[in-house]
């Protein structure tokens, strides 16, 4: 097949190795295809002076991108999953999704510190509401402060600036050839990740046939069957940046049974609701909506107005 595609994406350095991945995955299938690279600025790029979880608008990073898309700019886009949001445009389609990297979160710092050894006042950075209450439950004496920015220039910040420690998800620091930077990688079952956390959607018009099935030829489908399950979890508790939710989901492909774990915490982090459910691979969207219900039942949105007073008083900082 030689066939030229137009792919749109942010253009911060990892959303361009990100679509670098996806460009060796189609070129392993078919050797003579070129992905042009359609670069884009998000609304999460230009709002650089606010962190995610102030922001109201629902798909920050995502909604300029697709809108090369659906206009036919570009022929697909490439996101992080954790930045395409529930409700996608109806002519949109998350069309393959690619391998997943590490979901894990990890510490990086400049005194090689694990988390829990970190002295009283450390200042430990994180773009994340979810991640942060987790710190805290790990390690009551930390101080944790909001950061932004992009991967380079918040481990700048760590190592050359005023943080003594930042918590990031993996999967970004290791397509960025940052690993050597981890001091501590936290187990997905203790430290929760982002639902979609590691990873890579591709994002097409849905009435574009010979592109999905391109694109198709390309996906994991153990991958989706986990995505499928993380976001059907967060569709039905209707989780944006302002209630935390984590939440992995295991899927097997041998046995064919997946296994959704998805934890919520109190604004303070003295509770938490924590669940897992098992059921065929193939019911993988019924897991996540029947998790989510059960953490709703259990009393999860009662966290919800606690978080919107602690949002208040973060980003004050």
């Amino acid at each position: 097949m030689n066939e030229n595609y137009r792919v749109a994406t942010r253009g911060s350095k990892l959303a361009l190795v990100q679509t670098e991945i996806l460009s060796r995955s189609l070129r392993d299938i078919y050797p003579s295809m070129n992905c042009d690279i359609i670069r884009i600025k998000s609304m999460g790029d230009i709002k650089r002076n606010k962190f995610l979880f102030s922001v109201n608008e629902k798909g920050i990073f995502e909604k300029e991108v697709d809108k090369a898309v659906l206009e036919e700019r570009a022929d697909f886009a490439v996101h992080s999953i954790k930045d395409i949001p529930t409700e996608l445009d109806g002519d949109l389609v998350i069309a393959s999704i690619l391998k997943r990297e590490s979901p894990n979160d990890v510490l990086i710092g400049k005194s090689k510190m694990k988390l829990e050894q970190l002295p009283k006042n450390s200042r430990v950075g994180t773009s994340s509401l979810r991640r942060a209450v987790q710190i805290k439950r790990k390690n009551p004496d930390v101080t944790v402060i909001p950061i932004r920015g992009n991967i380079e220039s918040r481990v700048k910040k760590c190592i050359n600036g005023p943080f003594d420690a930042l918590v990031l998800a993996e999967a970004g620091l290791k397509r960025l050839e940052l690993s050597d930077q981890i001091v501590q990688r936290f187990s997905y079952l203790e430290f929760v990740p982002a639902p979609g956390q590691g990873a890579i959607g591709i994002v097409c018009r849905k009435d574009n046939k010979k592109v999905l099935e391109v694109l198709q030829k390309i996906e994991d489908k153990s991958t989706r069957y986990a995505i499928d399950a993380e976001r059907s979890l967060i569709q039905y508790m209707n989780a944006g940046c302002r209630f935390p939710v984590g939440a992995i989901a295991i899927p097997n492909l041998r046995t064919k049974r997946i296994t959704l774990h998805a934890s919520v915490f109190s604004a303070d982090g003295s509770q938490s609701i924590n669940l897992k459910k098992s059921d065929v691979i193939s019911n993988a969207v019924k897991v996540g909506k029947e998790v989510a219900n059960d953490l709703l039942s259990r009393g999860a949105g009662d966290f919800a107005h606690e978080w919107r007073e602690a949002l208040e008083k973060w980003t004050v900082q």
